[in-house]
């Protein structure tokens, strides 16, 4: 699996572009905004989209979905969990609050649940579905390649915000613990914002995770 991360939107948020370099089938993660941006990158790989997938209902990673579904000709959008349904509800409140282009709220064709498989050409996406940063928020972890696309619940030093509505800081973490801490560490890890990271180096040294911080080093 090659994934292109393709920071979008004022908020820097990391939309990703998944390829099955065998087919050259792709699925877009998280179109937050910048949908021309988003097309270039993909007329630059020449891969045909049969796909569009989201991690969570946040604007700054949904707010491109509906331009790109028509700019793709109708393909379909998969996710997040259903839990997630009432943040889709409220994108015309999200675009005000944040100062974006306002976005209308819209439905997926298909909600994702733990253990669902998502193909892209012959790639197999596992769905982790880890509340508490928003209560349907899941994670695609392809584990042929040992990399993962987490959205905002794990980032390089840190971890997902748990202060909005409906999150929950101990369901968070204890989420992450027992499902991504687990992974090989050798796993790469694509967040939702900043750089990539590892389990590995998560487990050692996040200190929201019990790891220890580069101060104490």
């Amino acid at each position: 699996m090659k994934i292109i991360v393709i920071p979008v939107t004022p908020f820097e948020q990391n939309c990703s572009l998944v390829i099955c370099e065998e087919t050259k089938t792709a699925a877009v993660v998280d179109p937050g905004g910048d949908i021309k941006h988003i097309l270039n990158v993909i007329k630059k790989h020449d891969v045909n989209v049969d796909k569009i997938i989201l991690t969570h209902g946040h604007l700054d990673h949904v707010g491109g979905t509906q331009a790109l579904v028509r700019a793709l000709n109708n393909v379909p959008i998969i996710g997040p969990e259903k839990e997630d349904k009432f943040w889709l509800d409220q994108l015309e409140a999200q675009s005000q609050s944040f100062g974006f282009p306002m976005t209308i709220s819209f439905l997926p064709n298909e909600w994702l649940e733990e253990n669902d498989i998502v193909e892209v050409g012959n790639i197999k996406l596992k769905v982790i579905h880890i509340p508490g940063h928003t209560p349907g928020h899941v994670a695609l972890l392809d584990e042929q390649s040992h990399q993962i696309i987490v959205g905002d619940i794990l980032f390089n030093g840190g971890i997902g915000r748990f202060d909005f509505p409906r999150g929950n800081q101990q369901q968070l973490i204890t989420g992450i613990k027992e499902k991504l801490l687990t992974l090989p560490p050798e796993t790469v890890v694509f967040p939702g914002h900043g750089p990539t990271t590892t389990i590995g180096k998560e487990k050692a040294s996040n200190p929201f995770l019990g790891g220890q911080s580069m101060w104490d080093l």
